[in-house]
């Protein structure tokens, strides 16, 4: 229990570096980065499975980049249906969504390597 309660606390973290860096994502406070963390988990525990399966060719192809639209594409399905919950978290199109899941991943990396309850 507390692996993934700091896991969530990561991806906030991660979320809100990204809200902070990167122009055209928005976040709200503290509670709509915890809500937005627990949606992308979500996000990436379900779909992002089933697309990498169905896209291992082009990942295979590309020697693994393609990755990082998949990565790209999660973000923007999370904000997206997060607005639609009424989380206050926007991602402005594709390109602040790639450049928002490049942070997001290099800050959860470091946080995971860093944190000893992460792993």
């Amino acid at each position: 229990m507390v692996h993934l309660l700091v896991k969530l606390v990561i991806n906030a973290v991660a979320l809100w570096a990204a809200a902070e860096f990167i122009p055209g994502i928005r976040a709200g406070g503290p509670g709509s980065l915890l809500l937005m963390a627990v949606i992308f988990g979500l996000v990436n525990a379900l779909i992002r499975p089933v697309l990498k399966l169905l896209s291992c060719p082009v990942i295979l192809l590309t020697l693994g980049l393609f990755t990082l639209v998949l990565n790209a594409l999660m973000l923007w399905l999370s904000a997206w249906l997060g607005r639609g919950l009424g989380v206050e978290f926007s991602v402005a199109g594709f390109w602040p969504a790639f450049l928002g899941a490049l942070v997001v991943s290099i800050v959860s990396t470091v946080l995971s390597f860093l944190l000893p309850g992460a792993r």
